[in-house]
């Protein structure tokens, strides 16, 4: 029995070891301050309180009940349950890439899905020096882009979920950056260059009052979220073949029910 006992302990320190080998320590730059963070499994996790603090002065609160942290953006109500690959922006659920970790007590997120949901970029300056930085950087963004990319949004991807629904958007604010379309938001939506682009302006519900999660949808797109990297194009391949844009787009990735080119 005492062997048993023996080869326990032995086993936990073991473990211990090795997940003590496998963290690395790194620092964490937002804005000019810096902020402890680890490397775990290939992840940089921080901890949410200090990036939500550096982000936007936001204040973290627990919830001994529910084991969520929760906090108010000036985007959204975040909720950050421990353990869990997903955070809720106002109710909304959006995929983290990596589980919620705790640590003392605090709670540590995976900082580059993090920081895309928050609207900010991480960049590695030097693999060799243990340092992230976060840049900060939100998309310029008049009254009408965003009440167009609304219902744009909602009209092409209403039942659609949070991420393919930012994805739509995606495609949209890349349209409108690139010198192949008009360059406002509703110049994209209205574009009749080669044909109407999109069937909600054809049948009418690009004039549908936009759904909730839509509108947040176009105010996580327009804070730099990005689900559809540099893709111009998407269908839904269960109601149109997409002949054209298969033969001469590059297929990006597949959301939902949508497919995205390049």
């Amino acid at each position: 029995m005492k062997g048993k006992k023996y080869l326990g302990l032995l086993l936990a320190v073991l473990l211990f070891a090795s997940e003590a080998q496998a963290r690395e320590d790194v620092t964490v730059t937002v804005g000019g301050e810096t902020v402890p963070a680890f490397v775990e499994a290939g992840v940089t996790y921080v901890r949410l309180a200090d990036l939500l603090e550096e982000m936007g002065g936001w204040e973290t609160q627990w919830d001994h009940t529910s084991r969520t942290a929760w906090a108010e953006t000036d985007l959204f109500t975040l909720d950050v349950p421990a353990q869990r690959s997903y955070v809720l922006a106002d109710g909304f659920s959006f995929d983290t890439g990596g589980r919620s970790l705790l640590r003392e007590g605090r709670t540590y997120v995976p900082l580059r899905s993090m920081a895309n949901l928050l609207g900010a970029r991480v960049d590695f300056v030097d693999w060799d020096t243990p340092v992230r930085v976060l840049d900060i950087g939100t998309a310029s963004c008049t009254e009408e882009d965003f009440y167009w990319l609304c219902r744009i949004i909602s009209a092409e991807s209403k039942g659609e979920s949070l991420l393919g629904q930012i994805a739509v958007g995606n495609v949209i604010l890349n349209r409108a950056a690139s010198s192949q379309f008009p360059n406002t938001v509703k110049g994209v939506v209205f574009d009749r260059k080669n044909g109407v682009q999109f069937e909600p302006v054809s049948n009418g519900s690009i004039y549908d009052e936009p759904t909730e999660q839509s509108i947040l949808a176009a105010r996580l797109v327009l804070a730099g979220v990005d689900a559809a990297g540099e893709s111009l194009y998407f269908f839904n391949p269960a109601l149109s073949k997409g002949q054209w844009v298969r033969a001469n787009r590059t297929y990006d990735s597949t959301i939902g029910c949508h497919m995205f080119f390049r």
